[in-house]
């Protein structure tokens, strides 16, 4: 009998990986301990997708009531929403409410972070790849 996954460990697993390589490349000078999360929702809200499922949700990183970015997390049964990156923004920095995203059939964008997220948040938690992933 294996030891089912709690949100707790898988978010443990997910935070602990994150590193320069997984931000995004234009981020990646700039990515620093102190703001872990920073330009990592994308690549996160995908592994957690593989991991529970549910729906990808965007929204639009405002400041100053201009677009600079986007911002991606997950919804779960229930309408149970998990954003590991949430705490990524300053105060200056506003999320619009999120839209559902269709998950991309095939990755082109971040790809190899993505890949490279996957991988060591899987090995954390002592499992096999995700197939089809």
């Amino acid at each position: 009998m294996t030891t089912p996954l709690l949100l707790a460990d898988i978010e443990r697993a997910v935070r602990s990986s994150w590193g320069a390589d997984t931000a995004t490349p234009a981020h990646r000078p700039h990515w620093s301990q102190d703001n872990p999360s920073r330009d990592q929702c994308g690549v996160t809200a995908m592994v957690i997708n593989d991991l529970l499922g549910g729906e990808l949700l965007r929204g639009e990183v405002m400041v100053d009531g201009e677009r600079t970015d986007y911002h991606w997390w997950n919804r779960l049964g229930l309408g149970v929403e998990v954003d590991l990156t949430r705490e990524q923004f300053g105060p200056e920095e506003i999320v619009t409410e999120g839209v559902v995203v269709p998950r991309p059939p095939t990755f082109v964008r971040l790809r190899e972070e993505y890949e490279l997220l996957r991988d060591r948040v899987l090995h954390k938690l002592g499992g096999p790849p995700v197939p089809g992933a």
